[in-house]
């Protein structure tokens, strides 16, 4: 199963985060009214106007001041809880926003509000200023987000509108993708051809947001009887640090003792303007067992025979054979 490594604690999510769901990391944040009963926006001003989410390129150790809109359009009073926080990506490969409680280490941490809480009648709207620190160490792409959440819900499950907050900083643009830990597992039929089930990690190990077209072989020795998975899947985007797991099946793969997968992957950076670009493709191979078990069965059951032969045979002719005088009374 594809999955994203990750040590933090994975969040519930509903149809509330979806503006920052669907199509995955670069598509906008809420434009359409929630059905939450609030809304989040930017705010037109010295960063851009009509703008769909917060984008920003900056050197290290300045500040960035900016606002967001918060809107009441449901018909009872609200009071809308906002906090900021770090995104990653989810099991299903797509980008989320950490909870309050999760900790943050990028914007989460350095993005603060002017206040956490909002209270609007219907109708009301109110613009609350932020203020983002960089740090002078920082560089490269920080992905993260504003989250606003109903303040007074009990519900354990948390509904959620958010908007995304991208950060370029400084010059730095170091795009890299590793392949690593390719391991094969094969499952033989009863009689030919078995299914080779090839996994292994991407990760991306540079300082922008990447993702990679692959393609998997498997092959017996020397490179015999070679078989391809078919059409297969991108990786989702991947955030600076994180990894994926991919797993592939190929069928009709012979059992020849030994298999070797060989993995190729094409990186597909995507930098501050938001274009996408490939970078040298990378392989990396693997090697397990793929043993011919119903082979060696028959062949046990052949020698097995063959010595019984050979022992009754060596039994038949080690018997003496009796003889009788003609002449005897």
């Amino acid at each position: 199963m594809d999955s994203p490594s990750s040590s933090r604690r994975m969040i519930p999510a509903l149809a509330a985060i979806a503006p920052l769901l669907l199509g995955g990391l670069l598509v906008p944040a809420a434009s359409a009214a929630s059905d939450l009963g609030w809304e989040v926006s930017t705010v037109d001003g010295e960063h851009g106007a009509d703008r769909t989410n917060y984008e920003y390129t900056v050197e290290p150790g300045v500040q960035v001041d900016d606002s967001i809109r918060i809107s009441n359009t449901g018909t009872d009073a609200v009071t809308i809880g906002v906090y900021p926080a770090d995104g990653f990506t989810t099991r299903s490969g797509e980008f989320d926003l950490r909870t309050r409680e999760s900790g943050a280490e990028a914007i989460g941490a350095w993005l603060s509000l002017e206040t956490d809480q909002v209270s609007l009648e219907p109708g009301m709207s109110a613009e609350v200023p932020f203020r983002i620190r960089v740090p002078k160490g920082a560089g490269g792409e920080y992905v993260g987000g504003i989250v606003t959440t109903d303040a007074t819900a009990t519900d354990a499950v948390e509904r959620r509108e958010a908007v995304r907050v991208r950060l370029h900083v400084g010059s730095s643009f170091r795009p890299a993708l590793t392949v690593g830990d390719v391991h094969i597992d094969y499952a033989p039929a009863p009689l030919g051809a078995g299914r080779a089930t090839v996994t292994y990690t991407v990760r991306n190990a540079g300082d922008t947001v990447i993702s990679a077209e692959q393609s998997i072989a498997v092959a017996g020795p020397f490179g015999i009887a070679s078989r391809r998975a078919g059409d297969y899947q991108s990786t989702p985007q991947l955030l600076p640090g994180e990894s994926w797991t991919m797993s592939a099946d190929i069928d009709g793969v012979l059992p020849l003792a030994v298999l070797t997968a060989t993995v190729s992957a094409v990186p597909l950076y995507i930098d501050a303007a938001g274009s996408t670009g490939p970078l040298r493709a990378i392989e990396q191979t693997g090697v397990g067992a793929a043993v011919p078990w119903a082979l060696l069965g028959a062949v046990v059951i052949v020698v097995m025979l063959l010595l019984w032969w050979t022992r009754r045979r060596r039994a038949r002719a080690a018997t003496p054979v009796s003889s009788v005088d003609p002449t005897a009374p």
